[in-house]
Protein backbone atom coordinates (compact mmCIF):
# COMPACT_ATOMS: atom_id res chain seq x y z
CA UNK A 1 0.00 0.00 0.00
CA UNK A 2 1.61 3.28 -0.80
CA UNK A 3 2.08 6.33 1.87
CA UNK A 4 -0.46 8.35 0.42
CA UNK A 5 -3.45 5.53 1.16
CA UNK A 6 -2.26 5.43 4.77
CA UNK A 7 -2.65 9.47 4.98
CA UNK A 8 -5.97 9.64 4.09
CA UNK A 9 -6.79 6.24 5.97
CA UNK A 10 -5.74 8.70 9.09
CA UNK A 11 -7.44 11.24 8.26
CA UNK A 12 -11.23 9.55 7.69
CA UNK A 13 -10.31 7.65 10.91
CA UNK A 14 -9.67 11.27 12.71
CA UNK A 15 -13.22 12.17 10.92
CA UNK A 16 -14.77 8.94 11.99
CA UNK A 17 -13.92 9.45 15.51
CA UNK A 18 -14.64 12.72 15.94
CA UNK A 19 -11.42 14.20 15.86
CA UNK A 20 -11.34 15.90 13.19
CA UNK A 21 -14.50 17.98 11.50
CA UNK A 22 -14.80 18.13 7.64
CA UNK A 23 -12.96 21.35 7.48
CA UNK A 24 -10.20 20.33 9.22
CA UNK A 25 -9.18 17.24 6.75
CA UNK A 26 -6.74 18.68 4.32
CA UNK A 27 -5.45 20.69 7.02
CA UNK A 28 -4.59 17.18 9.01
CA UNK A 29 -3.93 16.01 5.52
CA UNK A 30 -0.80 18.49 5.15
CA UNK A 31 0.66 18.57 8.70
CA UNK A 32 0.85 14.61 8.27
CA UNK A 33 2.51 15.38 4.87
CA UNK A 34 5.00 17.61 7.24
CA UNK A 35 5.62 15.04 9.71
CA UNK A 36 6.53 12.49 6.93
CA UNK A 37 8.81 15.05 4.98
CA UNK A 38 6.45 14.90 2.12
CA UNK A 39 5.93 17.75 -0.45
CA UNK A 40 3.15 16.40 -1.99
CA UNK A 41 -0.27 14.27 -2.08
CA UNK A 42 -1.78 11.60 -4.57
CA UNK A 43 -5.22 10.80 -4.11
CA UNK A 44 -5.02 7.24 -3.24
CA UNK A 45 -7.47 4.56 -4.92
CA UNK A 46 -10.64 3.64 -2.96
CA UNK A 47 -9.72 0.05 -3.05
CA UNK A 48 -6.41 1.26 -1.34
CA UNK A 49 -7.73 2.27 1.87
CA UNK A 50 -7.85 1.02 5.67
CA UNK A 51 -11.46 1.69 6.46
CA UNK A 52 -12.21 2.16 10.38
CA UNK A 53 -14.11 -0.65 12.47
CA UNK A 54 -16.34 0.32 14.58
CA UNK A 55 -16.02 0.13 18.53
CA UNK A 56 -13.05 -2.16 19.60
CA UNK A 57 -12.48 -2.51 16.25
CA UNK A 58 -11.31 0.82 15.43
CA UNK A 59 -8.49 0.41 17.73
CA UNK A 60 -7.28 -2.16 15.74
CA UNK A 61 -7.41 -0.21 12.35
CA UNK A 62 -5.51 2.05 14.03
CA UNK A 63 -3.26 0.15 14.80
CA UNK A 64 -2.53 -1.57 10.77
CA UNK A 65 -2.99 2.49 9.49
CA UNK A 66 0.10 3.50 12.06
CA UNK A 67 2.24 0.60 11.69
CA UNK A 68 2.61 1.61 7.93
CA UNK A 69 3.20 5.10 8.78
CA UNK A 70 5.93 4.38 10.81
CA UNK A 71 7.29 1.42 7.79
CA UNK A 72 7.67 4.08 5.29
CA UNK A 73 9.02 5.94 8.05
CA UNK A 74 11.83 3.86 8.85
CA UNK A 75 12.11 2.86 5.03
CA UNK A 76 12.64 7.05 4.50
CA UNK A 77 14.78 6.95 7.21
CA UNK A 78 12.72 9.36 9.54
CA UNK A 79 13.66 7.37 12.71
CA UNK A 80 16.57 7.02 14.68
CA UNK A 81 16.25 3.04 15.15
CA UNK A 82 13.63 0.63 14.23
CA UNK A 83 12.86 0.16 17.97
CA UNK A 84 9.06 -0.03 19.64
CA UNK A 85 10.22 3.24 21.69
CA UNK A 86 11.04 5.46 18.57
CA UNK A 87 8.03 3.89 16.32
CA UNK A 88 6.01 5.11 19.60
CA UNK A 89 7.79 8.77 19.68
CA UNK A 90 6.53 9.05 15.65
CA UNK A 91 3.30 8.00 15.44
CA UNK A 92 2.09 10.27 18.34
CA UNK A 93 3.46 13.22 16.55
CA UNK A 94 1.35 11.75 13.54
CA UNK A 95 -1.53 11.20 15.94
CA UNK A 96 -1.33 14.90 17.54
CA UNK A 97 -1.92 16.10 13.71
CA UNK A 98 -5.73 14.80 14.28
CA UNK A 99 -5.79 15.99 17.92
CA UNK A 100 -7.65 19.13 19.09
CA UNK A 101 -5.83 22.29 21.26
CA UNK A 102 -6.07 21.93 25.06
CA UNK A 103 -8.04 24.84 25.25
CA UNK A 104 -11.07 22.98 22.96
CA UNK A 105 -10.79 19.95 24.81
CA UNK A 106 -11.87 21.78 28.14
CA UNK A 107 -14.01 23.50 26.71
CA UNK A 108 -16.13 20.72 25.56
CA UNK A 109 -15.45 18.84 28.68
CA UNK A 110 -17.04 21.77 31.31
CA UNK A 111 -19.31 22.80 28.58
CA UNK A 112 -20.85 18.87 29.40
CA UNK A 113 -20.09 18.86 33.16
CA UNK A 114 -23.16 20.56 34.05
CA UNK A 115 -22.99 20.70 37.55
CA UNK A 116 -25.23 17.31 37.39
CA UNK A 117 -24.17 13.37 37.85
CA UNK A 118 -25.54 13.12 34.64
CA UNK A 119 -23.43 15.99 32.99
CA UNK A 120 -20.29 14.74 34.76
CA UNK A 121 -20.90 11.12 33.18
CA UNK A 122 -21.03 12.77 30.04
CA UNK A 123 -17.95 14.44 30.12
CA UNK A 124 -15.83 12.02 31.37
CA UNK A 125 -17.12 9.65 28.88
CA UNK A 126 -16.13 12.20 26.17
CA UNK A 127 -12.72 12.65 27.13
CA UNK A 128 -11.97 9.10 28.38
CA UNK A 129 -13.19 7.93 23.82
CA UNK A 130 -10.96 11.13 23.19
CA UNK A 131 -7.83 9.69 25.36
CA UNK A 132 -8.60 6.35 23.47
CA UNK A 133 -9.34 7.25 20.34
CA UNK A 134 -6.61 9.91 20.24
CA UNK A 135 -3.96 6.78 20.57
CA UNK A 136 -2.60 8.17 24.04
CA UNK A 137 -4.15 5.14 25.46
CA UNK A 138 -3.01 2.45 23.30
CA UNK A 139 -6.02 0.19 23.11
CA UNK A 140 -4.37 -2.63 20.61
CA UNK A 141 -1.84 -3.41 23.50
CA UNK A 142 -3.87 -3.03 26.58
CA UNK A 143 -6.45 -5.71 25.14
CA UNK A 144 -3.03 -8.11 25.47
CA UNK A 145 -3.37 -7.95 29.37
CA UNK A 146 -4.35 -10.96 31.09
CA UNK A 147 -7.35 -10.50 33.23
CA UNK A 148 -9.40 -13.44 35.48
CA UNK A 149 -10.59 -13.50 38.95
CA UNK A 150 -9.97 -15.69 42.11
CA UNK A 151 -12.36 -16.37 44.34
CA UNK A 152 -11.14 -16.26 48.09
CA UNK A 153 -12.67 -15.69 52.12
CA UNK A 154 -12.77 -11.81 51.02
CA UNK A 155 -14.44 -12.01 48.16
CA UNK A 156 -13.30 -12.54 44.44
CA UNK A 157 -10.03 -10.86 43.22
CA UNK A 158 -9.08 -9.19 40.40
CA UNK A 159 -5.71 -10.84 38.95
CA UNK A 160 -4.41 -9.11 35.74
CA UNK A 161 -0.70 -9.72 34.01
CA UNK A 162 0.25 -6.32 32.44
CA UNK A 163 1.05 -6.87 29.03
CA UNK A 164 0.25 -3.08 27.80
CA UNK A 165 3.74 -1.67 28.43
CA UNK A 166 6.74 -2.67 25.70
CA UNK A 167 9.83 -3.90 26.87
CA UNK A 168 12.93 -1.29 26.61
CA UNK A 169 14.71 -2.16 23.30
CA UNK A 170 18.74 -2.33 24.31
CA UNK A 171 19.29 0.00 21.33
CA UNK A 172 16.61 2.55 23.40
CA UNK A 173 18.20 1.78 26.60
CA UNK A 174 21.76 2.86 25.19
CA UNK A 175 20.31 5.55 23.28
CA UNK A 176 19.27 7.07 26.50
CA UNK A 177 22.65 6.76 28.17
CA UNK A 178 24.09 8.59 25.60
CA UNK A 179 21.37 11.42 25.99
CA UNK A 180 22.23 14.57 27.87
CA UNK A 181 20.12 14.11 31.43
CA UNK A 182 17.13 16.47 31.82
CA UNK A 183 15.01 17.91 34.41
CA UNK A 184 12.16 18.82 31.67
CA UNK A 185 9.43 17.80 32.55
CA UNK A 186 10.55 17.05 36.10
CA UNK A 187 8.29 13.78 35.92
CA UNK A 188 5.67 11.80 34.35
CA UNK A 189 2.79 13.37 36.48
CA UNK A 190 3.93 17.09 36.08
CA UNK A 191 1.69 19.25 33.39
CA UNK A 192 4.16 20.37 31.44
CA UNK A 193 3.97 17.01 29.86
CA UNK A 194 1.12 18.03 27.96
CA UNK A 195 2.03 17.96 24.17
CA UNK A 196 5.62 17.17 25.44
CA UNK A 197 7.14 15.07 22.28
CA UNK A 198 9.41 13.09 24.13
CA UNK A 199 12.44 11.14 23.62
CA UNK A 200 13.93 8.17 24.31
CA UNK A 201 13.82 8.00 28.27
CA UNK A 202 10.98 10.08 28.20
CA UNK A 203 7.01 8.76 26.62
CA UNK A 204 5.95 10.78 24.06
CA UNK A 205 2.69 12.81 25.05
CA UNK A 206 1.83 15.23 21.90
CA UNK A 207 -1.51 13.51 21.92
CA UNK A 208 -1.65 14.11 25.80
CA UNK A 209 -4.67 17.14 27.29
CA UNK A 210 -5.62 17.49 30.87
CA UNK A 211 -8.24 18.84 32.51
CA UNK A 212 -7.67 21.39 35.06
CA UNK A 213 -9.70 21.18 38.28
CA UNK A 214 -9.70 22.66 41.55
CA UNK A 215 -9.13 21.02 44.41
CA UNK A 216 -9.76 22.21 48.07
CA UNK A 217 -8.75 25.62 46.69
CA UNK A 218 -5.51 24.62 45.15
CA UNK A 219 -4.96 23.77 41.30
CA UNK A 220 -5.14 20.16 39.83
CA UNK A 221 -5.17 18.01 37.06
CA UNK A 222 -7.50 15.22 35.30
CA UNK A 223 -6.12 12.71 32.83
CA UNK A 224 -6.51 9.02 32.11
CA UNK A 225 -3.66 6.34 32.46
CA UNK A 226 -2.09 5.51 29.26
CA UNK A 227 -2.07 1.84 30.85
CA UNK A 228 -5.73 1.33 32.29
CA UNK A 229 -5.33 -1.01 34.48
CA UNK A 230 -9.37 -0.99 35.04
CA UNK A 231 -12.25 0.76 33.59
CA UNK A 232 -11.30 4.48 32.84
CA UNK A 233 -8.59 4.59 35.09
CA UNK A 234 -8.16 7.63 35.80
CA UNK A 235 -5.32 10.13 37.73
CA UNK A 236 -5.30 13.25 39.46
CA UNK A 237 -2.05 15.26 40.21
CA UNK A 238 -1.29 18.71 41.48
CA UNK A 239 -0.23 21.10 39.51
CA UNK A 240 2.73 21.47 41.22
CA UNK A 241 5.73 19.34 41.49
CA UNK A 242 5.41 18.54 45.53
CA UNK A 243 5.92 15.06 47.42
CA UNK A 244 2.85 12.72 47.99
CA UNK A 245 1.65 13.62 51.61
CA UNK A 246 -1.29 12.28 53.15
CA UNK A 247 -2.73 15.34 55.32
CA UNK A 248 -6.47 16.45 56.44
CA UNK A 249 -6.40 18.15 52.99
CA UNK A 250 -5.83 15.22 51.36
CA UNK A 251 -9.73 13.72 52.54
CA UNK A 252 -10.98 17.38 51.37
CA UNK A 253 -9.34 16.91 48.31
CA UNK A 254 -10.89 13.69 47.43
CA UNK A 255 -14.36 14.43 48.41
CA UNK A 256 -14.04 17.52 46.26
CA UNK A 257 -13.41 15.14 43.50
CA UNK A 258 -16.05 12.47 44.10
CA UNK A 259 -18.68 14.89 44.68
CA UNK A 260 -18.02 16.54 40.88
CA UNK A 261 -17.64 13.07 39.64
CA UNK A 262 -20.09 10.77 41.81
CA UNK A 263 -20.11 7.70 39.14
CA UNK A 264 -16.24 7.80 40.02
CA UNK A 265 -13.84 6.12 42.95
CA UNK A 266 -11.18 8.40 44.42
CA UNK A 267 -7.85 7.09 46.26
CA UNK A 268 -4.13 8.03 47.27
CA UNK A 269 -0.98 5.81 47.70
CA UNK A 270 0.47 6.34 50.62
CA UNK A 271 3.18 8.81 51.77
CA UNK A 272 6.31 6.47 52.84
CA UNK A 273 8.10 4.32 51.05
CA UNK A 274 7.61 0.48 51.01
CA UNK A 275 3.62 1.37 51.13
CA UNK A 276 3.58 3.61 49.01
CA UNK A 277 2.79 4.04 44.63
CA UNK A 278 5.85 4.13 42.13
CA UNK A 279 5.97 7.78 42.06
CA UNK A 280 6.34 9.69 45.69
CA UNK A 281 8.21 12.62 44.35
CA UNK A 282 4.73 14.12 42.89
CA UNK A 283 1.43 14.49 45.02
CA UNK A 284 -1.45 12.35 42.89
CA UNK A 285 -4.29 10.20 43.04
CA UNK A 286 -5.88 7.48 41.55
CA UNK A 287 -9.65 6.79 40.54
CA UNK A 288 -12.29 5.71 37.97
CA UNK A 289 -15.65 4.18 37.23
CA UNK A 290 -14.74 0.54 38.62
CA UNK A 291 -16.40 -1.13 41.84
CA UNK A 292 -13.08 -2.80 43.37
CA UNK A 293 -13.26 -6.02 45.38
CA UNK A 294 -12.42 -4.07 48.44
CA UNK A 295 -15.23 -1.91 47.87
CA UNK A 296 -17.88 -4.44 47.75
CA UNK A 297 -16.24 -6.33 51.18
CA UNK A 298 -18.75 -5.63 53.42
CA UNK A 299 -18.66 -4.42 57.26
CA UNK A 300 -16.98 -7.21 59.44
CA UNK A 301 -17.39 -5.03 62.86
CA UNK A 302 -19.52 -1.82 63.63
CA UNK A 303 -18.35 0.66 66.09
CA UNK A 304 -20.10 4.12 67.41
CA UNK A 305 -18.06 6.60 66.27
CA UNK A 306 -16.78 9.43 68.61
CA UNK A 307 -19.05 12.25 69.90
CA UNK A 308 -19.86 15.09 67.79
CA UNK A 309 -19.48 12.91 64.35
CA UNK A 310 -23.83 11.96 64.75
CA UNK A 311 -25.06 10.77 61.23
CA UNK A 312 -21.39 9.41 60.81
CA UNK A 313 -21.15 5.02 60.58
CA UNK A 314 -17.79 3.31 61.09
CA UNK A 315 -16.86 -0.22 60.57
CA UNK A 316 -13.91 -2.89 60.00
CA UNK A 317 -14.18 -4.10 56.50
CA UNK A 318 -13.96 -7.89 56.49
CA UNK A 319 -10.59 -7.70 53.85
CA UNK A 320 -6.94 -8.75 54.44
CA UNK A 321 -5.59 -5.17 55.16
CA UNK A 322 -6.17 -3.18 57.86
CA UNK A 323 -9.38 -1.03 56.70
CA UNK A 324 -11.63 1.38 58.90
CA UNK A 325 -14.93 2.45 56.62
CA UNK A 326 -16.49 5.76 57.60
CA UNK A 327 -19.74 6.52 55.84
CA UNK A 328 -22.21 9.14 56.25
CA UNK A 329 -24.45 11.29 54.39
CA UNK A 330 -22.13 14.83 55.05
CA UNK A 331 -18.21 14.59 53.77
CA UNK A 332 -17.34 17.45 55.68
CA UNK A 333 -17.93 15.13 58.85
CA UNK A 334 -16.38 11.87 57.34
CA UNK A 335 -12.92 14.20 56.67
CA UNK A 336 -13.09 15.51 60.25
CA UNK A 337 -13.56 12.08 61.61
CA UNK A 338 -10.71 10.95 59.49
CA UNK A 339 -8.22 13.76 60.32
CA UNK A 340 -8.67 12.25 64.04
CA UNK A 341 -7.95 9.15 62.44
CA UNK A 342 -4.63 10.07 60.62
CA UNK A 343 -3.25 12.00 63.38
CA UNK A 344 -4.04 9.28 65.95
CA UNK A 345 -2.29 6.69 64.00
CA UNK A 346 0.79 8.57 63.15
CA UNK A 347 2.07 8.32 66.47
CA UNK A 348 0.52 5.17 67.99
CA UNK A 349 2.85 2.81 69.01
CA UNK A 350 1.52 -1.11 70.10
CA UNK A 351 4.77 -3.34 70.66
CA UNK A 352 2.68 -6.23 71.47
CA UNK A 353 0.83 -6.01 68.50
CA UNK A 354 4.54 -5.00 66.46
CA UNK A 355 3.31 -1.45 65.50
CA UNK A 356 6.04 1.17 65.83
CA UNK A 357 4.92 5.11 65.18
CA UNK A 358 9.02 5.23 64.45
CA UNK A 359 12.36 3.92 64.92
CA UNK A 360 15.65 6.05 65.16
CA UNK A 361 13.59 9.29 64.27
CA UNK A 362 12.00 7.64 61.18
CA UNK A 363 8.13 7.52 60.72
CA UNK A 364 6.50 4.08 59.88
CA UNK A 365 2.94 4.89 60.23
CA UNK A 366 0.38 6.48 57.36
CA UNK A 367 -2.48 6.05 55.53
CA UNK A 368 -3.95 4.81 52.19
CA UNK A 369 -7.48 6.73 51.69
CA UNK A 370 -9.92 5.85 49.09
CA UNK A 371 -13.36 7.81 48.64
CA UNK A 372 -16.50 7.08 47.13
CA UNK A 373 -20.06 8.07 46.66
CA UNK A 374 -22.03 5.10 46.79
CA UNK A 375 -26.26 5.42 46.53
CA UNK A 376 -26.25 8.80 47.90
CA UNK A 377 -24.09 7.57 50.91
CA UNK A 378 -20.60 8.92 51.24
CA UNK A 379 -18.13 6.29 52.05
CA UNK A 380 -14.21 6.78 52.80
CA UNK A 381 -12.39 3.49 53.25
CA UNK A 382 -8.52 3.89 55.16
CA UNK A 383 -5.96 1.92 55.12
CA UNK A 384 -3.40 1.28 58.04
CA UNK A 385 -0.57 1.34 56.42
CA UNK A 386 3.35 0.60 58.46
CA UNK A 387 6.94 0.50 56.28
CA UNK A 388 8.76 -1.01 59.21
CA UNK A 389 11.99 -3.24 58.48
CA UNK A 390 13.53 -6.06 60.34
CA UNK A 391 16.31 -8.60 59.26
CA UNK A 392 13.49 -11.15 58.86
CA UNK A 393 12.32 -8.69 56.63
CA UNK A 394 14.37 -6.41 54.83
CA UNK A 395 12.09 -4.98 52.29
CA UNK A 396 8.98 -4.42 55.11
CA UNK A 397 7.57 -6.32 57.65
CA UNK A 398 4.01 -5.28 56.21
CA UNK A 399 5.26 -6.14 52.68
CA UNK A 400 4.52 -9.43 50.41
CA UNK A 401 7.30 -11.77 52.42
CA UNK A 402 9.96 -13.47 50.50
CA UNK A 403 8.09 -16.96 49.64
CA UNK A 404 5.50 -14.97 47.64
CA UNK A 405 8.44 -13.08 45.88
CA UNK A 406 8.35 -15.46 42.94
CA UNK A 407 4.93 -13.66 41.85
CA UNK A 408 4.43 -10.52 43.17
CA UNK A 409 7.50 -8.39 45.20
CA UNK A 410 6.94 -5.28 44.26
CA UNK A 411 5.34 -2.71 46.34
CA UNK A 412 1.36 -2.80 47.11
CA UNK A 413 0.01 0.33 46.30
CA UNK A 414 -3.35 1.53 46.10
CA UNK A 415 -4.88 -0.82 43.21
CA UNK A 416 -3.53 -4.33 44.82
CA UNK A 417 -4.64 -2.76 48.22
CA UNK A 418 -8.37 -2.44 46.70
CA UNK A 419 -8.13 -5.93 45.55
CA UNK A 420 -6.65 -6.05 42.15
CA UNK A 421 -3.46 -7.20 40.98
CA UNK A 422 -1.10 -6.04 38.63
CA UNK A 423 1.24 -8.67 38.40
CA UNK A 424 4.30 -8.45 35.85
CA UNK A 425 4.69 -9.31 32.22
CA UNK A 426 7.31 -12.07 32.96
CA UNK A 427 4.49 -14.43 34.12
CA UNK A 428 3.28 -14.76 31.20
CA UNK A 429 5.70 -16.69 29.85
CA UNK A 430 7.01 -18.32 32.93
CA UNK A 431 3.38 -20.06 33.46
CA UNK A 432 3.64 -20.83 29.93
CA UNK A 433 6.67 -22.69 30.42
CA UNK A 434 5.83 -24.17 33.81
CA UNK A 435 2.42 -25.60 32.48
CA UNK A 436 4.61 -27.46 29.56
CA UNK A 437 6.94 -28.73 31.94
CA UNK A 438 4.26 -30.20 34.15
CA UNK A 439 2.53 -31.69 31.38
CA UNK A 440 5.44 -33.39 29.90
CA UNK A 441 6.55 -35.06 33.70
CA UNK A 442 5.47 -38.79 33.82
CA UNK A 443 4.60 -37.87 37.76
CA UNK A 444 4.08 -34.68 40.19
CA UNK A 445 7.17 -35.62 42.03
CA UNK A 446 9.17 -35.55 38.14
CA UNK A 447 7.39 -32.72 37.73
CA UNK A 448 8.60 -30.35 40.85
CA UNK A 449 11.97 -31.77 39.99
CA UNK A 450 11.93 -30.72 36.52
CA UNK A 451 10.80 -27.25 37.34
CA UNK A 452 13.32 -27.03 40.60
CA UNK A 453 16.09 -27.73 37.65
CA UNK A 454 14.93 -25.05 35.31
CA UNK A 455 17.10 -22.16 35.55
CA UNK A 456 14.15 -19.72 34.72
CA UNK A 457 11.42 -21.64 36.50
CA UNK A 458 13.51 -23.16 39.86
CA UNK A 459 12.03 -20.08 41.75
CA UNK A 460 8.32 -21.50 41.40
CA UNK A 461 9.26 -24.80 42.41
CA UNK A 462 8.25 -24.70 46.04
CA UNK A 463 5.05 -23.24 45.29
CA UNK A 464 4.59 -25.70 42.56
CA UNK A 465 4.87 -28.77 45.10
CA UNK A 466 2.79 -27.06 47.53
CA UNK A 467 -0.55 -26.75 45.19
CA UNK A 468 0.61 -29.45 42.26
CA UNK A 469 0.07 -32.39 44.17
CA UNK A 470 -3.42 -31.94 45.12
CA UNK A 471 -4.75 -30.43 42.08
CA UNK A 472 -3.62 -33.90 40.31
CA UNK A 473 -5.63 -36.04 42.96
CA UNK A 474 -8.72 -33.80 41.72
CA UNK A 475 -7.64 -34.12 38.06
CA UNK A 476 -7.19 -30.74 37.82
CA UNK A 477 -3.89 -31.14 36.76
CA UNK A 478 -4.03 -32.32 32.99
CA UNK A 479 -4.00 -30.22 29.80
CA UNK A 480 -8.03 -29.44 30.29
CA UNK A 481 -7.51 -27.78 33.52
CA UNK A 482 -3.84 -26.95 34.09
CA UNK A 483 -4.12 -23.42 32.83
CA UNK A 484 -6.55 -22.38 34.56
CA UNK A 485 -5.48 -24.49 37.95
CA UNK A 486 -2.15 -22.30 37.56
CA UNK A 487 -4.09 -18.79 37.13
CA UNK A 488 -5.66 -19.70 40.29
CA UNK A 489 -3.42 -20.50 42.20
CA UNK A 490 -1.85 -17.04 41.64
CA UNK A 491 -4.57 -15.66 42.84
CA UNK A 492 -4.25 -17.34 45.87
CA UNK A 493 -1.17 -15.87 46.35
CA UNK A 494 -2.31 -12.40 45.53
CA UNK A 495 -4.63 -13.47 48.51
CA UNK A 496 -1.40 -14.09 50.83
CA UNK A 497 0.60 -10.97 49.22
CA UNK A 498 -2.80 -8.83 51.25
CA UNK A 499 -2.97 -10.96 54.07
CA UNK A 500 0.77 -10.03 54.32
CA UNK A 501 0.31 -5.95 53.83
CA UNK A 502 -2.39 -6.06 56.61
CA UNK A 503 -0.69 -4.15 60.03
CA UNK A 504 -3.59 -5.85 61.94
CA UNK A 505 -4.34 -9.92 60.57
CA UNK A 506 -7.47 -10.97 60.44
CA UNK A 507 -7.61 -13.52 63.68
CA UNK A 508 -8.74 -13.09 67.13
CA UNK A 509 -5.87 -11.15 68.14
CA UNK A 510 -5.29 -9.06 65.09
CA UNK A 511 -9.00 -8.00 65.68
CA UNK A 512 -8.29 -6.95 69.37
CA UNK A 513 -5.27 -5.20 68.87
CA UNK A 514 -7.23 -2.84 65.58
CA UNK A 515 -9.98 -2.39 67.78
CA UNK A 516 -7.06 -1.19 70.99
CA UNK A 517 -6.21 1.39 68.09
CA UNK A 518 -9.65 2.43 67.27
CA UNK A 519 -10.52 3.13 71.17
CA UNK A 520 -7.90 5.54 71.10
CA UNK A 521 -9.75 7.35 68.76
CA UNK A 522 -13.10 7.31 70.77
CA UNK A 523 -14.52 4.52 68.46
CA UNK A 524 -16.61 1.46 70.67
CA UNK A 525 -17.17 -1.44 69.37
CA UNK A 526 -21.23 -2.10 69.31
Amino acid sequence: MNVNAYIKSLVLYGKKQGLLEKDDMIYARNQLLERLHLDEYVEPEETELILTGDGEAAGDSLETILKGLCDYAVQAGLLQDDTVTQRDLFDTKLMNCLMPRPCEVIRRFDGLCDGTAEGAEAATDYFYKLSRDSDYIRRYRVKKDLRWKTETPYGALDITINLSKPEKDPRDIAAAKMMKQSGYPKCLLCIDNVGYAGRSNHPARDNHRIIPLVLDGEDWGFQYSPYVYYNEHCIVFNQKHVPMKISDATFRRLFDFVQRFPHYILGSNADLPIVGGSILTHDHFQGGNYAFPMAKAGIEQKFEVPDGFEGVWAGIVKWPLSVLRISGMDPEKICRLASKVLAAWRVYTDEAAFVLAETDGEPHNTITPIARCRDGVYELDLVLRNNITTEEHPMGVYHPHAKLHHIKKENIGLIEVMGLAVLPARLKAEMADLEALILKAESTEAAVAAVRADAALSKHADWTAEWLPEAAAKGLADAAHLGETIRQEIGKVFCEVLEDAGVYKCTKEGRAAFARFLATVGFEAK
